[in-house]
């Protein structure tokens, strides 16, 4: 997935995985995914997914500030 926020360009196929949730069993229609990327210029950013009655039906991605990123990660 590639999305455009603020001027910045993320991008889940150029960027690198950094850590990665999973919530459920695959197929789960409340499964999700929670995925920590990090891009070539250093920008963190949270890529979602999940099944239809999940809090992310639908695919999308958060930027993240690199100060927020361990919060989030003990959040999970």
């Amino acid at each position: 997935m590639c999305k455009e926020i603020n001027n910045v360009l993320y991008d889940t196929e150029t960027s690198t995985v950094d850590k990665k949730f999973t919530f459920g069993k695959p197929g789960d229609p409340d499964g999700y995914e929670e995925t920590l990327y990090i891009t070539n210029e250093g920008k963190y950013f949270i890529y979602t997914n999940g099944g239809h009655l999940s809090k992310y039906p639908m695919e999308n991605i958060v930027p993240i500030e690199r100060e927020n990123v361990k919060d989030w990660m003990l959040s999970r």
